[in-house]
């Protein structure tokens, strides 16, 4: 039984650990293995999403928000645990050789031994006897002081990622509106001289896509983190430039074509590669994406960008053209949608409401100067 207890121990001590460097350390996606994170993730994930589903609104939001850093405390947790056991479980197939102050040694004495060693508390009530305990022992202590460095590095790393992400989805705040559109994001630059505003942002956006994929594919809990705002969210900024740079590319004549290609390319590189490392296949079909833009949504896509003076290129092949770039993406957006809970972004905007920038939690009628056209009112409750 000891020498069970012993294999048992080693095999967890080495799950844990691979685990934890490749989850931590390793800059690359892990995947094809049964790993730990990943069976973290997904039986404490689906439950709390189902949970979710019993509220609404704002307090809906505010629920799945938390999971993000809850989780990576819990996975620290789970692999300090997992440390902990795993010794415990080698002290006792080492023949359980502590002195215990008036008492015999157990295995519930190998695992008090290994979790005071573990996080160094040193209180003297047991101690290794033997060579093999106390070369355990040393090994723990040290595991423990390298496990302190190692999370004590993670945290900022993570949010400095997510700080990174942030920004540039605030940025659109004012550009697309909120949530973001990609008529909306195309009419607020109406006025853009040579389009070299519009360049510039799918520029930016190109860095920022390659940001998220490199990011998200080295720590996948980010994907967890939710924006600030209840109506904003990484995934669904993704989407609108994808959907911005789609209709640049085929609809617009003289706009930056070859600078939407080309953030197109990564932002959809973005979206394949993290539907495969959270295991979301395609939906085919589209899924939640089939009807983001009906042939109405279409017939209103063209009225919003002709009052801005925008007209999309009339030619014969346009709606299938779009509908071949929207299958690239639309498919994959869908799926992580569903599996996150955040909602896709609209291709043209339900109602006209205030931009987040345009509201504060002490105004309860936000006043909106129009361009052109009356001012507007709308209530927002905070």
């Amino acid at each position: 039984m000891r020498l069970l207890g012993g294999s048992a121990g080693a095999v967890l001590l080495a799950v844990v650990l691979w685990d934890a460097f490749e989850t931590i350390i390793l800059p690359r996606r892990v995947s094809g293995r049964i790993r730990i994170t990943k069976l973290f993730y997904r039986s404490t994930w689906i439950p709390w999403r189902a949970t979710a589903r019993a509220l609404s609104g704002r307090r809906r939001d505010a629920f799945l928000s938390f999971f993000g850093p809850l989780s990576l405390i819990l996975l620290l947790a789970l692999w300090a645990v997992g440390i902990v056991v795993s010794f415990g479980l080698l002290q006792w197939a080492a023949g359980s050789a502590l002195s215990v102050a008036g008492g015999v040694p157990s295995l519930a004495t190998d695992l008090y031994m290994s979790g005071t060693t573990f996080v160094t508390l040193g209180l003297g009530d047991v101690a290794p006897r033997s060579a093999v305990a106390k070369a355990l022992t040393a090994v723990e202590a040290g595991m423990g002081f390298a496990f302190l460095a190692v999370v004590i590095g993670y945290f900022p790393v993570i949010y400095q990622a997510f700080s990174r992400r942030e920004v540039a989805i605030s940025l659109l705040d004012a550009r697309a509106g909120s949530p973001p559109s990609a008529s909306e994001l195309l009419w607020r630059h109406r006025d853009d001289p040579g389009t070299a505003a519009l360049t510039e942002l799918l520029r930016d956006w190109e860095r920022w896509a390659a940001d998220v994929l490199e990011s998200h594919l080295s720590y996948p809990p980010l994907a967890y983190f939710r924006s600030q705002h209840y109506n904003e969210s990484w995934l669904a900024a993704l989407t609108t430039i994808l959907d911005t740079s789609a209709v640049v590319m085929i609809g617009l004549d003289g706009w930056c074509a070859r600078q939407a290609e080309l953030t197109f390319a990564m932002a959809r590189h973005a979206v394949v590669d993290l539907a495969q490392v959270f295991s979301t296949p395609p939906q085919r079909g589209g899924g939640d994406a089939a009807e983001r833009l009906s042939a109405v949504q279409l017939t209103r896509l063209r009225a919003r960008l002709a009052g801005g003076g925008l007209r999309l290129r009339e030619r014969p092949d346009f709606e299938e053209r779009l509908t071949e770039l929207r299958r690239m993406y639309e498919p994959y957006v869908a799926a992580l949608a569903h599996y996150l809970a955040v909602p896709l972004p609209p291709w043209v905007r339900e109602v006209e409401r205030p931009d987040n920038w345009q509201t504060s939690a002490w105004d309860r009628v936000v006043r909106l100067p129009a361009r052109g056209t009356a001012a507007r009112s709308e209530e927002e409750h905070f």
